[in-house]
């Protein structure tokens, strides 16, 4: 069974109009979609989570010739083995396909935390990313010390972490805790939220990035959907973020 079943075309042999390749790296199954035949320019998405949840902007630069990759995650809520692994894909990608050596995360949610590991840690396999409502403080979501979530989000995270709301409070490996280490890279981002979002709340983690690269001087677009909660990720209208990934992409 494919790992794409749940979201190909009718007939089940292209993704959103584009061919795709499907196989196992590192015991995890990944996919790489194909732009147009003749287009290719040899850069690439990593879409780090939720691969066919709002797909507008890896659609638009299919369109322009770029490839689109994702491999499947233990877990979205990021143990050290998810970034590893995504590193090492990156540089899998660039041996087996020729695509450039660096990548642009797209992370939305969870995802967007994942970006945020993949380029703190290994900043030498990214070259900017597009963050779209950002885990960035777990003491936030899943934990809601401060706007409450759901406590299921916070079941599966203990499930996956180890941790419970008793460690995480003396927890330092947050997001929010390897800014300073990212900002010295100076890695391109885009960041998109919305200023009422009640799952992943603004203002105790996307805000912490955007102020964090503002103090630095860094590159940081930032979109605020006024009465935006945290879905729909995204813009009504794509072609800034899409502008920015292009502008910024090596």
């Amino acid at each position: 069974m494919s790992m794409l079943d749940y979201c190909l075309d009718e007939g089940g042999k292209t993704w959103k109009g584009f061919s795709f390749i499907e196989d196992t790296f590192m015991d995890r199954n990944y996919v790489l979609v194909l732009p147009k035949e003749g287009t290719a320019n040899g850069k690439w998405i990593l879409k780090t989570e939720y691969f066919n949840a709002f797909p507008e902007v890896e659609i638009a630069l299919l369109n322009k010739g770029w490839h689109v990759a994702h491999i499947n995650n233990v877990s979205r809520w990021c143990p050290d083995e998810v970034t590893e692994t995504q590193a090492a894909f990156v540089g899998h990608i660039h041996k087996t396909y020729g695509l450039c050596e660096k990548c642009v995360p797209v992370g939305m949610s969870c995802g967007g935390m994942q970006a945020i590991f993949l380029a703190a840690k290994y900043p030498e396999t990214v070259s900017c990313m597009y963050i779209d409502a950002p885990v960035v403080n777990l003491l936030s979501c899943p934990f809601g010390f401060g706007k409450k979530t759901a406590p299921s989000m916070t079941e599966e995270f203990i499930a996956a972490r180890g941790m419970d709301s008793i460690s995480i409070l003396s927890f330092r490996d947050h997001p929010l805790d390897y800014l300073p280490r990212l900002t010295a890279q100076d890695i391109p981002t885009v960041l998109v939220s919305g200023d009422s979002d009640s799952v992943v709340p603004f203002e105790e983690n996307g805000k912490l990035f955007a102020d964090a690269y503002t103090a630095a001087g860094r590159t940081l677009e930032t979109y605020i959907k006024p009465g935006g909660d945290h879905h729909p990720h995204g813009l009504p209208d794509i072609s800034p973020l899409v502008a920015f990934i292009e502008k910024y992409a090596k």
